[in-house]
């Protein structure tokens, strides 16, 4: 019978040979992990196979009845360098995700770290995060992974395949952050004309700064440095919309600015 170590690491290999065949998997490949330590497991061995290098991460909030079952607010997946992308205003991008898997785009608020974040058990202040950050940017998340049902199997799913992260853009600089106040703009998603999610956007210093505190906490359990330039995408503000291949995303953020996405599937990389 294999340890729960060999587990993780077995279900990392499928995981990742999914993503680099771009191959669908019907399913959650052998079993699902119970706990959200076996899951951070896998997704640690997976980035060590991945053949790209961590640039960010994507915070994501749990619903209450998993946060009280997991006895976690969030959760985290890494962002690789080359799957980040910035935008200009206007502007349109094509982002790869897995044809017959799932593929969503998100409205998000990305910070930059200015400055390294060392693993500790520090406890930050609002006043010490906002020092850390660098900037603050309109964005968006392109969640995809090879499983269609990968949010469906919950969140020890989504944490063992890279946070079901496929991709982050960093639109519009939002300047003056630190004075914004709840709903200073509004964030609306279109898919193929039609409005997906409409939510106005919480001031900077309420839950995008909760999403940095709680990876900067969890980094720190996990023994992962935050280098300066690490992008921290925040969590969805409208919701999780999901998107066909054929589908045209239109992420706007009013006086601020807007970016449209298309989509094409991902093709296999060879990983030497």
């Amino acid at each position: 019978m294999m340890s729960i170590s060999e587990q993780c690491d077995a279900v990392s290999r499928q995981l990742v040979n999914a993503r680099l065949s771009a191959q669908p998997l019907p399913d959650f490949p052998v079993q699902l992990p119970e706990t959200l330590e076996q899951a951070y497991g896998i997704q640690m061995a997976s980035i060590g196979r991945w053949p790209d290098e961590v640039a960010g991460w994507k915070v994501a909030k749990l619903s209450e009845a998993d946060q009280a079952r997991l006895k976690a607010e969030r959760l985290v997946g890494p962002a690789f360098k080359t799957s980040v992308h910035t935008i200009e205003l206007g502007k349109s991008r094509v982002m790869p995700v897995y044809a017959g898997g799932f593929a969503a785009v998100e409205a998000e608020i990305i910070l930059e770290l200015g400055t390294a974040v060392s693993p500790s058990e520090n406890q930050y202040s609002d006043e010490e995060l906002i020092d850390i950050v660098a900037g603050v940017y309109c964005g968006a998340e392109i969640a995809s992974s090879p499983m269609a049902v990968v949010n469906e199997r919950g969140p020890t799913s989504i944490v063992s395949d890279f946070g079901n992260n496929a991709g982050v853009i960093v639109g519009p600089e939002i300047t003056d952050w630190t004075n914004k106040v709840p709903g200073f703009v509004t964030a609306t998603v279109t898919v193929d004309d039609v409005v997906a999610g409409s939510t106005p956007v919480d001031a900077i210093v309420g839950s995008p700064l909760q999403a940095l505190r709680f990876l900067i906490q969890i980094s720190g359990r996990r023994g992962i440095a935050l280098p300066a330039g690490t992008l921290v995408s925040t969590g969805a503000i409208t919701g999780v919309h999901d998107v066909q291949l054929s589908s045209t995303a239109r992420v706007d953020f009013g006086p601020l600015g807007w970016f449209e996405v298309t989509f094409e599937p991902r093709t296999p990389l060879h990983h030497s």
